[in-house]
């Protein structure tokens, strides 16, 4: 009998959960992870007396019920509404799309304004069929919005023009007849006090966890010490590429600490729109948590594209690559004792309420099975 019930591969939220769920139901359970810390892409790094968002800024946000008083046991959270602001060349303007946005661009003061305004530059390019991301974002919302607040901040994100961009990268744009900067819908949304440590140290605190691995680099070693494993990275790493390489696009953080400022930009996300900056927000972290200690940490994002050995954000979910995952999807089929999940393992981005919901209905597959 092997020492461990399950080998989790990642020690990020995908794989804390089932950790946690797994452990409830007496199964052992040993976590690695090739970072020298828990957390994934949750993680935060104390510097300072602020808990800085290492991986970029992470809100929790969420419409299911449940999923909000599942993390909720783990920890408190506080009251932080998501209002990022958007500067274009020293222009501030409110995001998302909203009456503050539009009466700053065009003097507008009531909705019906606003929309006669938009409707109207709609019309003056009449775009039926949009054949890129230039097109569809003006078919939604009228040139001057793409151009001041969409454009350069996309070209920037995705490394290429908007017209060489395809035009299912936006579907819809949300666009706010209020005066309401809250960015999410959702009905529930926060930080969790203290940082997000709190809740992966209290889910893996059943289980054995071991940083700085490299589990495909030492594969039979572990394999060996666990009936089962749950892999949480990159499925075409996990067959060395034996297709070829998913494509990703990956970040840059540059962290700025000044001891001097107390309060750099008056927010916790200012995003920068037009190409006079190379990235494309900047993060407060202690906006976050209404820290008021001295001193404050900025974080400026850099987007970048990807190569095998960087860390992947976001992938290029076109055509082409969600084919390619399709072919590994068919090999990850044949595994006996290998299960699949999380954003790299499932190549899709999902908000963190996402990812704990498909790590429980994945914990109800197999955990009532065992």
């Amino acid at each position: 009998m092997k020492k461990y019930d399950y080998l989790i591969v990642g020690a990020g939220l995908y794989g804390a959960v089932f950790a946690y769920e797994a452990s409830k139901k007496g199964k052992k359970c040993l976590v690695i992870d090739r970072r020298n810390h828990i957390g994934g892409n949750i993680y935060c790094e104390n510097i300072n007396d602020i808990n800085v968002h290492k991986y970029g800024a992470h809100i929790f946000h969420t419409s299911d019920k449940e999923i909000w008083e599942y993390v909720n046991q783990f920890v408190e959270f506080n009251n932080y509404v998501n209002s990022p602001i958007a500067n274009y060349k020293g222009e501030i303007y409110n995001l998302p799309f909203n009456m503050n946005t539009f009466s700053k661009l065009w003097g507008v003061v009531t909705p019906k304004e606003a929309q006669e305004k938009i409707e109207e530059q709609k019309a003056e390019y009449n775009i039926t069929e949009p054949k890129n991301l230039e097109e569809q974002a003006i078919s939604l919302i009228g040139k001057d919005i793409y151009l001041k607040l969409i454009k350069e901040y996309t070209e920037k994100q995705w490394g290429k023009d908007c017209k060489d961009l395809p035009s299912f990268i936006i579907k819809r744009l949300p666009v706010r007849f209020t005066y309401d900067n809250n960015y999410f819908n959702d009905r529930y949304q926060g930080i969790p006090v203290g940082g997000y440590n709190v809740i992966i140290e209290k889910m893996l605190a059943n289980a054995d966890v071991e940083l700085g691995v490299d589990y495909l680099k030492n594969k039979d070693k572990y394999n060996e010490l666990a009936e089962k494993v749950l892999y949480t990275g990159m499925m075409d790493e996990f067959y060395d590429y034996k297709f070829g390489n998913l494509e990703w696009r990956s970040l840059k953080f540059e962290n700025e600490i000044y001891e001097d400022i107390d309060n750099y930009q008056g927010n916790a996300v200012v995003n920068y729109t037009s190409h006079d900056q190379k990235y494309t927000r900047i993060i407060e972290h202690k906006h976050f948590e209404f820290n008021k200690c001295k001193g404050t940490v900025i974080t400026k994002e850099y987007p970048q594209d990807w190569k095998k050995g960087d860390e992947a954000y976001y992938p290029v979910n076109d055509e082409k690559n969600n084919n390619l995952f399709a072919k590994y999807q068919e090999l990850a089929g044949q595994e006996k004792n290998v299960i699949f999940g999380g954003r790299l393992g499932n190549y899709k981005y999902y908000d963190m309420d996402k990812v704990i919901k498909s790590a429980l209905e994945k914990c109800k597959e197999v955990l009532e099975k065992a």
